[in-house]
């Protein structure tokens, strides 16, 4: 008895992505420009949103994404597809983020510290130019609150939170990028839900 049509098609489909990245990265391994470019496209988004919520600033985030794709550019050559690209090039640009954030607390130690970049920061790149100022403002410092109550929590649970509820990462990914077991993995969310659940209520009960 043969699979039903329905198996075949998601079986057909998944064949095609595994073949799909591997020409692509074989085209990337021989240095196609065109190819550099395709992978940019579909990353620099949400590798940028990655960079930004661990670091917590636009110009720094922007910064190291550029140091991440040329991270990928010079390495791409050594990726012998024992994870999926995907989840590499993730690795790379949360290596390269957590590498900023010690650099910046080395510094932060010999240089005095503008809030200016944070706040500026805090209003810009959300919503739709369509929506009314009030709203904009209203989901930016939604948006903000969050983002600084995600900023203090520690390294391990705000990165399986924000692979996971920003980026949409698979458990599995996760577990890949961050090197450990996947049960690791559920119980760092389970505690980051967790620790940001009440710094949020606490923020809510001081507005109160």
């Amino acid at each position: 008895m043969g699979m039903p049509r329905s198996v075949d098609v998601a079986l057909d489909r998944a064949q095609e992505a595994v073949s799909d990245e591997a020409a692509l990265v074989a085209e990337l391994q021989a240095g196609s420009e065109r190819a550099f470019a395709y992978l940019v496209g579909i990353y620099q988004n949400p590798i940028y949103n990655l960079i930004f919520h661990m670091l917590g600033n636009q110009a720094e985030a922007a910064d190291v994404l550029q140091d991440v794709f040329v991270k990928i550019f010079r390495g791409i050559r050594q990726f012998h597809q024992k994870s999926s690209l995907r989840t590499w090039i993730y690795q790379i640009a949360l290596r390269e983020a957590l590498n900023e954030r010690r650099r910046f607390h080395r510094r932060l130690s010999h240089e005095p510290v503008s809030v200016e970049d944070n706040l500026s920061a805090e209003g810009k790149g959300w919503g739709n130019s369509s929506e009314s100022p009030y709203l904009l403002v209203e989901q930016a410092e939604r948006q903000a609150v969050v983002r600084r109550a995600l900023a203090t929590i520690a390294e391990p649970y705000r990165a399986a939170l924000i692979l996971r509820e920003i980026e949409n990462l698979s458990y599995e990914e996760i577990a890949q990028v961050l090197g450990v077991a996947q049960g690791t993995v559920k119980s760092r969310l389970r505690r980051g839900r967790d620790l940001l659940r009440r710094k949020l209520e606490g923020q809510l009960r001081r507005k109160a």
